[in-house]
């Protein structure tokens, strides 16, 4: 990672909260290194505006909210949820240039997403799909970790499944992870790494989802599919079902999962500063769908999984900094990670300010 670079594109919509954490309170949150302030209006929109008055440049998260206007707790201008300032103490004229930024905001699978580059660009249909959330028929519920380290290591780490067998060995971590082949592919915003383990026992996870499910007990065919999408979510398509019930595709077709348990992880992640990011997660299921118990053990136990991945990433974190010009090497495993660097380098080129042309006249 060169720190001279920008480390992520700004066109592009990055979750900012859950939607059950913007209310009527002002919340405060950076994201792509800018710091902004979110509420809900009375009508039920979201607004999300620049955190920092014109006056002083006092973060408005310290002041009020009072029907669909922001009053800086500190010398009490008041803003819309436009960003334009609506009243100034202790004088009628309103300065024309008093106003902070407000950014693009859409509300769309359980989270709110937000577009800090340029709001021209900003076009709802880009809304990276998660729809698993909140389709009524898959259950499922998440959390947000926000973790010390740049936000590729996390996407580097959701890529490549083979650290489940050396960091995650007591759930979902098993040694056919990291043996099984694997194929990656790629298109021009996505990188797909697909993997069939077949007739394995299955790991201690989801042995007790199919058993739970289904009550059964023996060998299954596992599969993680990792569909990364640019600059930053990563949806993995995972389960397992009996083994040679027809689950692998064949010959183009697709398998048969139908005595099988089968799971989305959701995940996007958004860069806070250069090393730090938001890390949304969710577990969806489409199997037991009544069961609001199950639905809170298995977000606990994700919860505890990916807390394994927090201090691994974050000491990778230390590490890097400690030794800013180590290079580092790829391994076969590393193909779907590669390719995602690639398609978020790609973004990043294409908002890279292009140098003036200066016209050269020829001296009479």
């Amino acid at each position: 990672m060169d720190a001279k670079k920008p480390a992520f594109p700004l066109n592009a919509w990055y979750a900012a909260a859950y939607d059950v954490e913007v209310g009527r309170k002002l919340l405060a949150r950076t994201i792509c290194k800018q710091k902004l302030v979110m509420f809900r209006r009375t009508d039920g929109q979201i607004a999300v505006l620049e955190d920092a008055c014109w006056h002083r440049l006092l973060p408005l998260s310290m002041g009020t909210l009072n029907g669909d206007e922001v009053t800086c707790g500190y010398h009490g201008l008041v803003y819309n949820a436009q960003g334009r300032c609506t009243h100034m103490p202790s004088q009628e004229t309103l300065n024309p240039s008093a106003c902070v930024r407000a950014f693009p905001v859409v509300e769309k699978h359980r989270f709110v997403w937000v577009w800090p580059g340029d709001p021209a660009k900003a076009d709802p249909a880009l809304v990276p799909d998660m729809h698993w959330n909140d389709d009524p028929a898959w259950a499922g519920d998440g959390k947000l970790i926000t973790v010390k380290c740049d936000y590729r290591l996390v996407v580097d780490n959701l890529m490549d499944l083979t650290h489940e067998t050396f960091v995650h060995g007591s759930s979902i971590g098993q040694r056919a992870v990291a043996e099984a082949p694997f194929v990656a592919t790629h298109g021009d915003r996505t990188a797909t790494v697909t993997r069939w383990m077949e007739n394995i026992d299955a790991p201690p996870f989801w042995a007790g989802q199919i058993e739970h499910a289904r009550g059964y007990k023996g060998k299954v065919d596992r599969w993680q599919i990792i569909k990364f999408e640019a600059p930053c979510t990563v949806n993995i398509d995972v389960g397992v079902a009996e083994a040679g019930s027809g689950a692998p595709p064949r010959d183009g077709r697709p398998g048969d999962r139908s005595k099988g348990v089968n799971g989305f992880v959701l995940n996007t992640v958004t860069p806070e500063t250069d090393g730090s990011c938001h890390y949304f997660w969710a577990f969806a299921r489409n199997y037991c769908l009544g069961e609001q118990r199950l639905t809170h053990q298995l977000r606990e136990g994700v919860a505890g999984i990916f807390r394994e991945d927090e201090h691994v990433l974050e000491a990778q974190q230390v590490a890097i900094d400690e030794h800013p010009d180590h290079q580092f090497y790829n391994l076969n495993i590393d193909a779907g990670s590669m390719w995602a660097r690639r398609l978020i380098d790609g973004l990043i080129a294409k908002e890279k300010p292009t140098a003036p042309v200066i016209a050269i006249r020829l001296a009479a």
